[in-house]
Formats: C-alpha cells, structure tokens, sequence
C-alpha cells in the first residue's frame, strides 16, 4: 500500500551536469527535471533511519511510484501522451498554415498518429520492411491542418479519457481546453569557473561547469508514493544542499482510477508513465524491446533521457584487497525512454507488464521496486 507525500521546494532546486574544461570544447548544461525516479526516492528515504553500509544491512524493502506534478488545486498532472496532434479548422481560406509550434493550446480539436497500414495513400511511400513501421497523421476534414503537439502535461482525468480510446474537442461549453499546460517551472542556467589555487588557470578536472536552478511555480508541488509513513520533514533535493519541504497527503484519486488500466485486459496499445529501458540487444538502447517487434504497430516516443548519476562506493587499495572509505563516484549512465511514449499493437500483446530488460541483476531489481517502465493499458475503438 502507497502512501502519498509531495515534495516542495523552498527555494530553487540545482541539477549539474559537468565535464572537464578544455580549450575548443563545449561544455553544457542539463538537468532532469522533474527528476529521476530514484533521485526523488533517496531524498524520501534519507528521512528515515540509515540501514547501514555493510552488505548484510542492504535491503529493497520498498516500492515507489514519481515523481508527478500537483498543482494549487491539487490536480494529479502526468506526460502528455507523444501521439497526440492538435489539430485547428481554417476558417479563412488565406490563413497560412506555417505557424507549427512545439506546443500549443489553440486547437480545435486533438488526433492521434495512427500506424501506417491503417491510413490509405502510405502503401506508395516505402520504408525499410525489417524495421518498426512509423506512426503517421490520421486523415483530416476539409480546410482543417494540424497546428502542432499538446502542452507536455495533461491532467490525470483526461489521460483515463484518454486510455479509454476517447478523442478531445476543445468546445466552449466543456473543460477540454484546461486539459493540458505548459511546464510550471522556469530554469536559469548558472555558469562556474573553478581556478587552480594560486594561479590563473583553469582546473583541469571540474574546471568549469554549470547548474540548472529550477524554480517550480507558485504553488506547484512534486507529488510521488512510497510504501511506508513518512512524517511531515526537510529533505535535500538536488545539489548544494536545496531542501525541499515532504508532507503526507490524503491517497489520490485519479491515481487509484489510473490503476485499472495497470492490467492489459481487451487493450491494444500501452502508455509509458515512467521512464523505461528497452534494450534492444547488447550494448545498444532502442524504445521497444526486440521480442515486441512481432506485435508492435508502431512507436511514439522522444528522444531518450540519458541519466547515470552518483553513487557511494568503497574502492580497492593499490596491491591490496582491503578497501579504503566511502566516497562517491558516478554510475554507469543509461539511456531511459522517455515517460509519454505510445505503443500500438496488434492482436497479440506482449507478456511483459514493465519496460525493463529481462534480468535479474541488482540494478533491474532495484527499477522494478521503483516502478521504472510502468505501462498503462488502453484501447482504441475501430472504426
């Protein structure tokens, strides 16, 4: 059983991304917001008392779902699925039609790419027939022209409308128009030289880097679940010791409507809520695992999330087999599908209820706790 904490910033929160200054390269700045699945989970379990660092005090006792969004009202915000068009009518016939932003909320109405096969007049374009056939716009109406994508979050009541196969009309006299919204966040971008102490010199390792501040908007809110009671506290979220305020809230219930579509049941295709890993084979990341690709229509997604963050780790001694103390070092980075991607199928559906590798590593173990490559269930209509 989940219990329900959002997370609120005091402040600004600071995510980094380094690499060693040197002459001709670039250098940038990044930072996932809202954060990793596992970043927001250590700052929850940072309030409750430390295991310990010997192997035998090594537990995954706990299961967690997040982080979300919660607004003023508290209003349970998830990605915006990544097939979703929105569509406007021209009403005059002069209006130009090269006015495509990446998101927008003036729409008339709201498609969804449909895979190629069922959409007559792509059987004349080709495409590679050993790879995933592309997702394609659906047929319009007359004088109407797609304007560009959906705000990147929609409200959780409009995903189970979504889910259930229903289209969107953003008609005056309902509230489809405040389904989706723009990021309830800004960022300000903060560069830092380091100097060689007594010179004037650059370091060359950590020499120069930058930070992303991210200030979420009044009364916005991170909003995540964990198997255990957690009083009201102060946590540290992201660098620089930012804290972040962590409070008990009443279970939600969009979250439980939203769990009926955990089961495949009479579905046809899949929404990814949270980040996943589709390793299509070794040492190469895809979007889809390669035992789909018999029963997949077609794939929705974005680019991928790279991410590997720190760790605590005890390394060996020179010629010894004794290790010294804990200090923090960086994880293997991984390549994560980003949360929104859609997966049409065909009759068959797969087995697999989460995005994850099959596997039985510590790592994978610990995604599964965490509710990485959590897939939603849906079903579109013929006809």
């Amino acid at each position: 059983m989940l219990s329900w904490y959002t997370i609120e910033p005091i402040d600004v929160l600071l995510f980094r991304e380094e690499k060693p200054f040197s002459p001709g390269e670039g250098s940038w700045a990044k930072g996932k917001f809202p954060p990793m699945p596992i970043t927001v989970f250590q700052a929850l379990r940072s309030a409750l008392p430390h295991y310990g660092y010997n192997q035998k005090d090594k537990k995954r006792n706990l299961t967690f779902i997040g982080p979300f969004l919660l607004d003023q009202q508290d209003t349970l915000w998830l990605p915006t699925p990544k097939d979703l068009l929105c569509v406007r009518k021209k009403y005059n016939p002069t209006e130009a039609e090269d006015n495509h932003k990446d998101s927008i909320d003036t729409w008339d109405k709201i498609k969804r790419l449909q895979p190629k096969d069922t959409q007559p007049g792509w059987d004349y374009i080709c495409f590679d027939r050993d790879e995933l056939q592309p997702m394609v716009p659906p047929q319009l109406e007359e004088n109407e022209f797609i304007c560009g994508s959906p705000q990147p979050w929609i409200k959780a009541e409009a995903l189970i409308k979504y889910l259930q196969g229903n289209n969107f009309e953003n008609k005056k006299d309902n509230k489809d128009n405040d389904y989706f919204c723009d990021h309830p966040w800004s960022l300000q971008i903060l560069p830092h030289i380091h100097m060689k102490s007594g010179s004037r010199q650059v370091r060359d390792e950590e020499g120069y880097f930058t930070e992303i501040a991210v200030r979420m908007d009044p009364g916005w809110r991170l909003v995540a679940g964990i198997s255990t009671k957690i009083d009201q506290t102060v946590v540290r979220l992201g660098g620089e010791g930012h804290r972040a305020i962590v409070s008990p809230i009443k279970p939600l219930k969009p979250w439980q409507d939203l769990e009926q579509f955990s089961e495949q049941k009479s579905s046809n295709f899949a929404y990814l809520l949270t980040p996943g890993i589709a390793e299509k084979q070794k040492a190469k990341y895809g979007v889809y695992p390669s035992n789909w690709k018999e029963t997949l229509r077609g794939c929705v997604s974005d680019r991928p999330l790279l991410w590997g963050g720190r760790t605590q780790i005890k390394r060996r001694l020179l010629n010894s087999q004794e290790r010294g103390n804990w200090q923090s070092a960086l994880s293997p980075q991984r390549a994560f599908v980003a949360p929104g991607t859609v997966y049409s199928f065909g009759e068959n559906l797969p087995k697999d209820k989460l995005l994850l590798p099959d596997s039985n590593s510590d790592d994978l173990e610990t995604f599964r706790q965490l509710n990485y490559g959590k897939l939603l269930w849906g079903n579109i209509k013929s006809g």
